[in-house]
């Protein structure tokens, strides 16, 4: 048997035996959320993408990594946490492009995690942006009302209720979050323009929480053009090969077992379809 006609179907193996370059690509799919669902796809948080962007950043022969970003936002912590440890891996090599590609959102978080990346592209039809802080909730005082209900809170210190959906909305307790809001956005504001100097677009439209197409977005310098992971890899490194770094998964979740309850999964998966509705999907 030819040994050459062997080695060259092994993956990352050319037709001369010599091991090919590697683009590697970390998918950041789903609402960024600090719950903790092991057996759930389709969230990120740091401990679930972890794994991933470590295996992606030890790659032999690393040419680049790419974020496949497909995410509505979601939790500003876990959205500054994840993009914070991909800038910390990127440090450590400091040769290695980070590219970031917007899938069919990528907006509030998932644009704070496109940031992280040192070139960001979108499709023409992707929606990018959404750079404003966004909280709801419901307020059930009349329903508790309406069933006789009486409700009883006790709490030491003053502030320890605030916005309690069970007992009707105080002005304070509204200034209050409103503060909050503004000073989350002045950071996802600063986080911008110090990951994209000299490329954002001199309009203040860019911050109010409004999302564009791909092409807008690249006229107010959100990304840095059109394309998709495939052809942008393919002409930029068209003799690599990508190489998707899965995250770790637990034994109990490899075996299917420990799923969580069904009534508390059926809650998930309302709370992120409510985030993915906002924008139409």
């Amino acid at each position: 048997m030819d040994v050459r006609s062997v080695t060259s179907r092994i993956p990352g193996i050319g037709d001369r035996g010599e091991r090919k370059d590697v683009v590697a690509v970390v998918k950041l799919h789903g609402v960024i959320t600090p719950t903790p669902t092991p057996f759930a796809r389709g969230v990120i948080n740091l401990a679930a993408v972890e794994s991933a962007l470590t295996r992606a950043f030890d790659h032999d022969r690393l040419k680049a990594v790419a974020l496949l970003i497909n995410s509505p936002g979601g939790a500003p912590t876990q959205s500054g946490l994840v993009a914070e440890r991909i800038r910390q891996l990127a440090a450590g090599k400091p040769e290695i492009p980070v590219l970031a590609f917007c899938e069919d959102v990528a907006a509030s978080g998932g644009y704070w995690l496109a940031c992280a990346a040192d070139e960001i592209y979108a499709h023409r039809t992707s929606m990018v942006g959404s750079i404003g802080v966004i909280s709801g909730g419901f307020g059930f005082t009349g329903l508790l009302e309406r069933f006789g209900v009486e409700r009883r809170l006790h709490t030491a210190g003053e502030n320890k209720a605030r916005l309690d959906p069970f007992s009707p909305e105080k002005p304070e307790d509204i200034e209050w979050l409103k503060k909050m809001h503004t000073q989350l956005h002045e950071l996802f504001v600063d986080w911008v323009k110090k990951r994209r100097p000299g490329k954002l677009a001199d309009t203040e439209e860019l911050f109010t929480g409004d999302v564009w197409l791909g092409s807008r977005a690249a006229e107010l310098g959100l990304i840095d053009g059109i394309g998709n992971l495939q052809e942008v890899i393919a002409d930029r490194y068209p003799d690599a090969e990508i190489s998707v770094a899965e995250p770790k998964r637990s034994l109990l979740a490899r075996l299917g077992l420990g799923a969580p309850a069904a009534a508390s999964a059926m809650l998930d998966a309302l709370a992120q379809r409510v985030v993915w509705s906002r924008f139409g999907l």
